[in-house]
C-alpha cells in the first residue's frame, strides 16, 4: 500500500476516535442535571429516650407535610458518618425554603419532631 495512502487511512481514523471520544464526553455532560430546586438536608442525633413509634411519626411527618413548595423527601438513612440519622427535604426554590421557615408546617411537624431532637445539623444547598 502506499505510503501517503496508510498515512491517510490512519489520519482519518484517528480522527473517528477523537470524534467519538468527543461525541461521548458530550453525551456524558448533557445528562448531568442541575435543578434549581433546594435540597435541605439534616442530619441528627435523636435523643436517648426517643421511642421507635416517636421516630416515625416525626419522619411520617415529613413524607406527609402539606407544603405546597415541597417536591421530593428522602427519608431512610443508610449512612451518616455525622449523626445517628438523616434525611432530606427538596424545595421548588430557594423562596419556598425561605418561606417554608415559620410556617404552619413546619410548626405543626416540629410538636412531633422537636421533642425528640438532640441535636440536628442542616445545610441547604442548591446551583
Amino acid at each position: 500500500m502506499n505510503r501517503s495512502i496508510k498515512v491517510f487511512l490512519a489520519a482519518m481514523l484517528g480522527s473517528a476516535i477523537f470524534g467519538t471520544g468527543l461525541l461521548i464526553g458530550d453525551h456524558h455532560e448533557s445528562k448531568v442535571e442541575k435543578p434549581t430546586s433546594v435540597i435541605h438536608v439534616v442530619t441528627l442525633d435523636w435523643k436517648a429516650d426517643a421511642k421507635p413509634e416517636q421516630i416515625k411519626a416525626a419522619l411520617d411527618g415529613v413524607a406527609n407535610m402539606d407544603y405546597p413548595g415541597l417536591k421530593r423527601v428522602w427519608l431512610r438513612s443508610i449512612k451518616s458518618q455525622t449523626k445517628q440519622a438523616a434525611f432530606v427535604m427538596e424545595f421548588e426554590s430557594e423562596k419556598a425554603l425561605e418561606d417554608y421557615a415559620g410556617s404552619p408546617a413546619q410548626k405543626a411537624w416540629y410538636e412531633l419532631y422537636l421533642p425528640i431532637r438532640e441535636q440536628s445539623i442542616t445545610s441547604d444547598i442548591t446551583n
